[in-house]
């Protein structure tokens, strides 16, 4: 039995953020949606209701309360592995939780190319794909896509609120380098 999906808005370093989430068939809670800050607290909301298919939770289980409370720390520049965090990501194909998959093995502060990945999963010419599938992660930040660079390390593109400035927001908060020195980035 699929439990309806909840969500709660948090304040971070970058703005009001929203996490979604359903228990599973254990009670565990998995993780359906990540919203980084929209321009308002409603916008914000009303993203993270819809993608998730989420209502709001009065009482997050003390899990997520601890991945709030990890994402808060990670927005104010003290880098979190998010690599446990119990997921759900029923609906996603085959190709994209592939594509996930190596990114969240990207540690905080390190970046890949859409090439670079495309190549760990066997399929060299398939960087677009890479990037379109990344452009539908339903849970940025805790499957680090902003970690997933265009050629010769430019940002590329980005679907959060903000585009490829947010991007490099995240990158500079995580240190990020590529090829031993400092990314150029626009921040």
């Amino acid at each position: 039995m699929t439990m309806q999906a909840e969500y709660l808005l948090f304040p971070t370093a970058l703005g009001r953020c929203a996490l979604a989430w359903r228990l599973d068939g254990t009670g565990t809670p998995r993780v359906t949606g990540f919203q980084l800050p929209e321009s308002t607290e409603a916008q914000t909301e009303g993203r993270i209701a819809r993608a998730a298919g989420a209502m709001h939770g009065e009482a997050p289980p003390a899990s997520i309360q601890a991945l709030v409370a990890q994402v808060q720390r990670h927005l104010s520049g003290e880098p979190q592995d998010f690599q446990q965090v119990p997921l759900d990501l029923d609906g996603v194909a085959g190709f994209a939780r592939q594509v996930y998959a190596v990114a969240q093995a990207i540690p905080a502060g390190e970046t890949l190319t859409y090439g670079e990945v495309a190549a760990q999963l066997g399929q060299p010419g398939a960087a677009r794909a890479v990037g379109q599938a990344l452009g539908r992660n339903p849970i940025a930040l805790i499957i680090p896509c902003h970690r997933v660079l265009a050629a010769g390390g430019k940002p590329g593109g980005f679907s959060a609120h903000g585009g490829a400035s947010t991007k490099e927001k995240l990158l500079a908060i995580e240190g990020a380098v590529r090829g031993g020195g400092q990314l150029e980035l626009g921040v």
